[in-house]
């Protein structure tokens, strides 16, 4: 049944929205309008576009393919790599064949973050990518948590985020081992160096090593830093993030740490070189001071530009991790021990050298001997 509800005056709107004239004409439909070519057009391409854009709200919904994620300007596009990157509910995790990445020490999985190292003493833990990394250009977005009981300067002692050549090696530097092979990026939370005037930790720095320089811990690393920045992170209500960007062998760290959601310059670092295949992970340690460390999400991004041939020359793969315009000292190999084989060889070859030498000198002796009497005869 039809009710008044719209078109001139002298109509009504039927149950499918026909409209039927009053008076002696009630109960025939007027003749629907033609659309016009322009209607027709426009409907069709709306009809079009939404089916397209239906289609890349699908994709983007199931995560299916890398995709880019945004792009800036004058800038690369930005490609999520899942194998390198981590996020809740951290089912990547874990000790078999097909886990992404791998806990060591006291790294615990929970349901909203991953804890590194709990708020007590003496402890220490390290979450590593199973994957080695082959981009040549990339960026790492970390989003972390520290946080504890511990008041002013008694809290400890940071974390660490690596692009390195060996993985799963504890040690002293943040939880992983001294001597590293590779890029690490600190997050100092206690100043070991007494007189730290210039300087407020929280502090960010980063180091690049090729396997013969020591992290100086009493001077808080800094004979070795190529920079660093003040990075207040402990016990805020804010999120904090931190990227490492390596584009053309230049090294850019930033944070995100006040809520602001805009990143803030720490390090800006031309020519660094750094091979391909390392592994990126992230590590830290307690000791007698401790705090909550917790990693939230690890996000690896493939950064994809144009190279001009000079930069594809200029930017060939290193083998050995360089900072250009600063000296790092050069690995020298310890010398191989010898085997039982081959000193058994030398041992052999001296000795007949040796009596052979006897020999030829007690020949030449007996020769100069005879001379010397026919002389006198």
């Amino acid at each position: 049944m039809g009710g008044r509800a719209g078109g001139s005056a002298g109509q009504w709107v039927g149950p499918r929205g026909g409209l039927f004239d009053e008076g002696p004409a009630v109960g025939k439909m007027a003749a629907a309008p033609r659309p016009s070519w322009w209607q027709r057009w426009r409907r069709r391409a709306w009809a079009r576009d939404g089916a397209r854009l239906l289609l890349f709200l699908l994709l983007l919904g199931s995560g299916s393919g890398p995709g880019p994620l945004h792009v800036r300007a004058g800038q690369a596009v930005e490609y999520l790599k899942r194998e390198h990157s981590l996020s809740k509910p951290y089912q990547g995790v874990g000790t078999s064949s097909s886990s992404l990445w791998n806990l060591m020490g006291n790294a615990m999985v929970m349901t909203q973050y991953i804890r590194l190292t709990p708020d007590m003493q003496s402890k220490q833990g390290a979450l590593w990518n199973r994957v080695p990394c082959f981009l040549k250009d990339w960026e790492l977005q970390v989003h972390f948590k520290i946080h504890g009981q511990g008041k002013k300067n008694l809290h400890g002692d940071g974390l660490a985020i690596w692009y390195t050549k060996d993985r799963m090696q504890p040690g002293p530097v943040f939880g992983n081992m001294d001597k590293f092979v590779g890029l690490g990026v600190f997050v100092d939370t206690y100043p070991n160096e007494e007189k730290q005037h210039e300087r407020v930790f929280p502090y960010i720095s980063a180091m690049v090593n090729n396997g013969s320089l020591s992290y100086d811990h009493e001077r808080d690393g800094r004979p070795t830093e190529l920079g660093g920045c003040t990075a207040i992170v402990r016990n805020i209500r804010y999120d904090t993030f931190l990227v490492i960007r390596y584009v053309k062998r230049h090294l850019t760290i930033m944070m995100d740490i006040d809520g602001r959601h805009e990143w803030r310059d720490c390090i800006e670092m031309p020519g660094v070189r750094l091979p391909r295949g390392y592994y990126f992970g992230t590590s830290s340690i307690t000791g007698d001071l401790s705090d909550n460390h917790d990693v939230i999400s690890l996000k690896l991004f493939e950064l994809t530009g144009v190279r001009t041939p000079e930069e594809e020359k200029l930017h060939r793969d290193v083998f050995l991790p360089s900072v250009d315009n600063l000296k790092l000292p050069e690995m020298t190999e310890p010398p191989t021990p010898l085997s039982g084989l081959a000193l058994f060889l030398i041992v052999f070859f001296s000795l007949v050298f040796s009596v052979f030498a006897i020999v030829i000198g007690i020949i030449l002796y007996n020769k100069w001997q005879d001379h010397s009497r026919k002389r006198f005869y």
